[in-house]
């Protein structure tokens, strides 16, 4: 009977789950309160001030607003990217810091899974569909995924959280120009549904349309904010939050800095 009422105790705890989530990957960001996965406020950040600018005061601001204490939060969750390098870095430093000195555990949410459930939780077609996320990388490159979702995928569930287990993925995370991008995943489509989601996406519409000829959707992504925190919660749930210092960026491209060092070893004449 204990093990039974600690399975409870801890199942209140998880349906009482306040999460604090925070995005950094674009220049605007968000920062969401979530309880139990569904959003209880947002707020969309200033683009003409930079994160280091704004945070952590925003987030105080957002704390304020909903009558939150810092200390009521069980869970901190960010956006683990790809992004912007400097954006990634101020906004896991960020909540690290948090999360530390409150004694919580960080959700470390991929900006690809958090756009894949954004695009998983519209209305699907029939039959299987695939889910293609395109990140503005600048340089006039995209990081790209793309996912198989089955024919059952968002049919039944609450959001497109539950459906991300039924993604399988065809082609891991990548860089590189948004035609040879298209070039290489023309053979995978094959004339499927393919539902585009991101900013890259966004940008390079006609060029989609264009190449792939077939039925393909652009969707225009909300802030991610609140897809991180119901993501967030999910990983909590399944016991895959972190203590703060061992979250990890994804940053598909290697930093400038780190290919600078390294042509530097290589060549020291590459100073002058």
């Amino acid at each position: 009977m204990a093990g039974r009422a600690d399975d409870l105790e801890l199942s209140e705890l998880i349906l009482r789950m306040l999460a604090l989530a925070l995005d950094t990957t674009t220049r605007t960001g968000s920062i969401a309160l979530a309880r139990d996965g569904a959003p209880v406020d947002l707020l969309i950040g200033d683009a003409s001030r930079t994160h280091a600018e704004r945070l952590p005061a925003d987030i105080r601001t957002l704390l304020a607003r909903s009558g939150t204490a810092l200390g009521e939060v069980d869970l901190f969750a960010v956006a683990s990217g790809p992004g912007s390098f400097t954006g990634l870095r101020i906004g896991i430093a960020t909540i690290q810091g948090l999360a530390f000195a409150n004694g919580r555990r960080v959700a470390a949410v991929s900006s690809f899974d958090a756009l894949a459930a954004i695009a998983l939780a519209l209305p699907a077609r029939p039959g299987p569909m695939l889910v293609a996320v395109w990140i503005d990388a600048h340089r006039q490159e995209v990081f790209s995924r793309l996912y198989r979702a089955d024919a059952h995928a968002g049919a039944g569930v609450t959001s497109g959280v539950d459906a991300l287990d039924g993604l399988e993925s065809l082609e891991e995370a990548a860089v590189g120009d948004p035609g040879g991008t298209l070039d290489r995943w023309a053979p995978l489509v094959g004339g499927q549904v393919v539902r585009f989601v991101g900013d890259g996406a966004v940008r390079s519409r006609a060029r989609i349309e264009d190449r792939l000829g077939g039925p393909c959707e652009v969707v225009e992504p909300p802030p991610l904010a609140p897809s991180i925190a119901a993501i967030g919660t999910r990983l909590a749930e399944r016991g895959l939050a972190v203590a703060p210092h061992l979250v990890r960026p994804l940053y598909v491209r290697r930093p400038d800095a780190e290919l600078a060092r390294e042509r530097l070893l290589r060549d020291p004449r590459a100073r002058s």
